[in-house]
């Protein structure tokens, strides 16, 4: 044992995913998107997937943050090539890992057809994707049973693709 380096190894990298939920989930699909190679999978809860489609419908409710946004993401109006640019929805082509999708139907800040859109696009380049919609959520879980039949669903996800 005499002058053996010391090794260990604390996770497979074969076995990593990636999990976030609304900005966090951009962050996903936008890593699955511009570093293909990182992660196994993704697991997108809420997630904006377009920035273009999101600044433009900001409720009214939110006003205040409009311009902190525009400011730290851009003007969906005034730049719109590079909005599209951070925008996954856009790069979907490039993702090739599987996917997880949450979305609340009655979602006021990340539109549904966001994330309808994404996961077409995903389906479309057979990237191995499953959409759960709850139709009784807004922006996040607020009812204890669909945070236990989505963070189930997740489970089965990961236990699919990364076991």
């Amino acid at each position: 044992m005499e002058n053996q380096p010391f090794t260990t190894t604390l996770c497979d990298p074969d076995k990593i995913g990636i999990i976030g939920g609304s900005y966090g989930g951009n962050m996903v699909l936008a890593t699955l998107a511009f570093r293909q190679e990182e992660f196994k999978v993704g697991v997108d809860i809420f997630g904006v997937t377009n920035w273009e489609r999101t600044l433009k419908n900001i409720p009214s409710w939110w006003e205040s943050m409009r311009d902190a946004l525009y400011q730290k993401l851009g003007n969906p109006y005034e730049q719109v090539e590079y909005i599209r640019s951070i925008s996954p929805l856009f790069h979907g082509d490039k993702i090739n890992k599987p996917v997880i999708v949450l979305q609340g139907a009655n979602d006021p800040r990340v539109l549904q057809v966001e994330s309808d859109e994404m996961v077409d696009e995903l389906r479309k380049n057979k990237v191995p994707t499953e959409y759960i919609v709850f139709t009784d959520e807004g922006h996040g879980f607020s009812k204890k049973e669909n945070r236990i039949t989505g963070y189930r669903a997740i489970l089965e996800f990961l236990d699919k693709y990364l076991k």
